[in-house]
């Protein structure tokens, strides 16, 4: 493998698909998680005791505001939990997310277990984007931390 492919992705890399997936247990229940990195956005799906597809959102960072924008692609709404995991997601990480989540509704703790758990290993991928901002307030790299 050549160095640059070993480098941090960023926004504007190669064309291809990068997929990781890994699972996890906390409060006696097991979460699947799958990432795929496409060219400018990442895909994840999180399961939590099952392989089911749920809610679909997503999230993209703004020049214009802080926040990210957040749509719901399939079932649920711009305020559930699904879509407050995206915009949040987007916002740490600087990627377009669309995230796919089937997690037990009324349960905070096993959504934030799945998010921190989630955004560990986006971290680890070295899909964060860096402290250096421009300007204008977007990121300028991502770079592994």
């Amino acid at each position: 493998m050549d160095k640059e492919a070993d480098a941090a992705p960023t926004p504007d890399m190669e064309p291809g698909l990068e997929m990781t997936q890994f699972s996890d247990e906390s409060n006696d229940s097991t979460f699947h998680f799958q990432i795929l990195r496409l060219v400018d956005q990442l895909y994840v799906w999180i399961g939590c005791n099952s392989a089911r597809m749920g809610n679909l959102f997503a999230a993209l960072p703004t020049r214009w505001d802080k926040t990210a924008s957040v749509a719901a692609l399939v079932g649920g709404g711009a305020e559930s939990t699904g879509a407050s995991m995206a915009r949040r997601l987007s916002m740490r990480t600087g990627w377009s997310i669309i995230l796919s989540s089937n997690l037990p509704s009324n349960a905070p703790v096993l959504e934030a277990f799945a998010e921190q758990r989630l955004f560990q290993e986006l971290r680890t991928l070295g899909y964060v984007k860096s402290a250096s901002k421009t300007s204008s307030g977007a990121a300028t790299s991502l770079t592994p931390v």
